[in-house]
Formats: C-alpha cells, structure tokens, sequence
C-alpha cells in the first residue's frame, strides 16, 4: 500500500520563520516610538532651535565664564586683604621683638644686679671673716678656687632609655639605668666627707646650701637643670682624695650602680682643677642677746636672730 504525499493549500501563503518572535519582531520594526518620532518631526518643522551640540557647547562656556568670575573675584578680595594680614603680621612681630628686647634688657639688668650682690658679699666676707677670712670665703663659695683635686664623671647606661622598671624606679626616674638625684647627692656628699674642700657639677659651684633636686627627669643644682654627662670637679689632694672615697660607702654604691645597672663612671687624679665662684650666695648672720637687750633698747625676740641674703 503505497503512501500519499501531504496535499499543501495553495490559497495562503506560506506562514514565516520567525513568526513565533512576533515581539521582538515589532520592538526591531518600531525602535523609535511614534510619540518621539512625532515630536522629533515636530521640532525639525519649526526650525527655531539650535542643535543639541551647539546648545551643549554654549552651556559649556557659559560654565566657564562663570567660574573665571569667581575666580577673579576670588583674587581681587585676596589682593585687597593683603596689605591689611601683612600689616597686621608686620605690627605683630614688631611687638614680639619689642617684648624680648625689654625681657633681655631686664635680664641683664637683673644678672648684673645679682653680681653686684655676689661681689658686696664677698667683701663683706673678707672684711669681717678675721684671720679665717680665706677659709670663710673658701667654704662659702665666694670666690674662686684652684688647686690639685679629682675629676669623677658619672653618665647614664649607654642603652638606658625612657621605659623599664625595677628596684630603682620612682615617679622621676622610671629607668634604671639612669643617674637619679639621689646618687648625685651620695657622691657629693662622700666627696666632702673623703677631704674635698670645694665641689662643682658642670660648673656649679656647691655651697653648703646647696640643693639637688629632681624635676621630671632632669636633675637641678640650686634650681638650675643639668644634663649627663656630670662632671664632678672636687679641690683636695688628689690621690688621698680618690683613694678615701672609692673606699668609702658612697664610692662602693657608685659601684654597685656600675655593676648592676651599667651606671657609667670615672674618677683621675687631677693636677689643677678650677672651680667658679657660686653664683649667688645666701648670708645668715646672727647676734648674741646682751644683758638687757629687749629691755632698753625696745628690741622684740624677732630682732635677736637676723637673716640676709
């Protein structure tokens, strides 16, 4: 039995390939919607606006115009408070000048004064002090002193720094390894007790009144701050003077802050050292009550014991 061929109607034509894609078909046929081509038609039919690219380029411009107005403005303004910021600058360093010119000056006026007291003082001293005179002003730090002594030198640790701790620490001196007030004073006070008859710490000359103090983590002499390395100069007889303190108790914890906390020090026998006058001098004398005294005279007990400086 033989099979029929598919009979195809020839009254309608043949249907498309791509007609299951109308969609997308319509969106490919219609990519400008009627509304925008009508108003796209409407505008090029009036003709009275210019194209987009030159109305672009006119805003453009327009922005940059309007950016070099303000810059300009910008720079008169700056121009005209020039002169008036730099005359203000001007009279404010002239002030400064003018205040550390007066501060100088009362310096000065004030270093000259304090001489002036240090050298009536020393007069006084030499004229009242008898045959002990020399001796008075020798102790007193009046004048200045020269003779065969030691030079001792007392330096932090070579890695001390700012942090650490320990058996030595305090609210001035957290590092261990560097030198404290304190220790200053053990070696100043065992120079005196071996023999020495004048003493100095980088040039400070030390009195029996004398002060080493602390301040944060710098040391003073008589309020005035020091900075390590601290050369101690000491008048006496060189090698008695040595040899006395090292075996002394204050040499010995010199060192054992050598041995332990890497406390650097030296001590030599010195041919001549010299030591500076001390800089001001604080004089207390004091008179012996009289029979009578207060009575007669109208003196009150304030007037028994006197203080100058």
């Amino acid at each position: 039995m033989s099979q029929q061929p598919p009979v195809r109607s020839t009254g309608s034509p043949p249907s498309r390939p791509d007609a299951s894609m109308s969609l997308l078909t319509n969106v490919m046929d219609h990519a400008l919607d009627d509304g925008y081509a009508e108003a796209s038609a409407r505008r090029d039919a009036e003709g009275g606006r210019l194209p987009r690219t030159l109305r672009a380029k006119l805003g453009l411009a327009a922005g940059l115009v309007l950016a070099a107005a303000v810059v300009t403005v910008g720079a008169a303004q700056a121009r005209i408070a020039a002169p008036v910021l730099a005359k203000e600058r001007e009279e404010l360093i002239s002030r400064i000048e003018a205040e550390t010119s007066a501060a100088d000056k009362l310096e000065g006026d004030v270093e000259r004064l304090r001489g002036d007291v240090g050298e009536r003082q020393r007069k006084a001293l030499e004229k009242h002090g008898g045959d002990q005179a020399e001796l008075v002003a020798l102790l007193s730090g009046a004048t200045a002193v020269s003779g065969p002594g030691v030079k001792l030198v007392v330096d932090d640790a070579k890695d001390a720094d700012s942090g650490g701790g320990g058996p030595r620490e305090s609210s001035g001196f957290s590092d261990t390894g560097r030198v404290r007030d304190r220790d200053m004073q053990r070696v100043v006070n065992g120079l005196w007790q071996s023999g020495a008859e004048a003493v100095s710490i980088n040039g400070q000359r030390l009195t029996a009144l004398s002060a080493i103090r602390a301040a944060g983590d710098a040391i003073l002499v008589d309020n005035k701050p020091l900075v390590p390395p601290y050369t101690v100069l000491a008048v006496g007889d060189g090698k008695k003077l040595s040899t006395t303190f090292q075996d002394s108790a204050d040499g010995q914890y010199l060192h054992a802050l050598q041995e332990n906390f890497g406390i650097r020090t030296s001590i030599s026998e010195q041919d001549e050292v010299r030591l500076p006058a001390a800089p001001s001098l604080i004089v207390r004398t004091a008179e012996p009550r009289t029979a009578g005294a207060g009575k007669d005279d109208g003196r009150g007990p304030a007037d028994e014991e006197k203080g100058t400086s």
